[in-house]
């Protein structure tokens, strides 16, 4: 699903977390509810964003799939996701993580040179273990903004009035926007876009009953988890292989 993406990386474990999800969804439900103010403007959002998927990205998602060989397309999920540890200092370093955003720049350093631009996690094998990720989101987070309702938001996906413009933010320390060539620039993000779509062709049919109900308990749980750095349970963790 296009907007997604960004929370259905987040659950690529589901499948073990069947049980544990099932202990905690009533609470979690509860919860999201009251966040969720505005649902009938959210679920008209979602069958939008939902239909774009199903028309577009998801069969190319498929095709891709199908052509790219499993080395190269973890490759190229790594570059991507190496990418995204500038984002990741960036906010690390308004947040005051000063250790965690020296772990976060050995990273990128290490992938970017021996890692062939990303190819290859190296920094990983060396002992720089992949953080959870940090935006500028949660460093609204951490300076004391609240989260503000639920938004489920055309061709950008789930959200919350706090992170909604913190995306906007964050594509300040996002490489690929500083790329000249326009059209070379559209077709790198076009290929991240369908590379993480085509990683999570497998949910598809995991998900069930209401998707929308599941897409936002989901992510509310998981930003929730994410800003208090881990203080809470989290059923959707544990996704070091992504």
């Amino acid at each position: 699903m296009i907007p997604e993406l960004n929370t259905m990386k987040h659950i690529k474990l589901i499948l073990t977390l069947t049980l544990s999800m099932m202990a905690s969804s009533l609470v979690l439900s509860e919860e999201a509810e009251r966040n969720d103010r505005l649902e009938n403007l959210n679920r008209t959002a979602f069958v939008f964003n939902e239909a774009l998927d199903n028309i577009f990205l998801k069969p190319a998602a498929k095709t891709y799939k199908a052509a790219v060989p499993d080395p190269l397309e973890k490759g190229i999920l790594n570059v991507f996701s190496n990418l995204n540890e500038i984002t990741n200092v960036f906010n690390d370093l308004l947040q005051g993580k000063f250790a965690q955003a020296g772990n976060d720049s050995g990273r990128f350093l290490i992938n970017i040179t021996v890692g062939v631009g990303g190819l290859f996690d190296v920094a990983q094998r060396a002992g720089l273990e992949k953080s959870e990720g940090e935006d500028f989101g949660q460093t609204l987070a951490v300076w004391g903004v609240e989260s503000g309702p639920y938004l489920m938001l055309p061709l950008v996906g789930p959200s919350t009035l706090r992170d909604a413009p913190s995306k906007f933010i964050d594509s300040f320390a996002n490489p690929l926007g500083y790329m000249d060539h326009v059209s070379t620039r559209n077709s790198v993000r076009g290929l991240d876009l369908l590379a993480m779509r085509a990683d999570l062709l497998a949910l598809d049919d995991v998900i069930s009953g209401d998707r929308y109900l599941f897409v936002r308990d989901v992510y509310l749980q998981r930003r929730e988890y994410l800003t208090s750095d881990g203080a809470i349970e989290d059923d959707f963790g544990d996704l070091d292989d992504y």
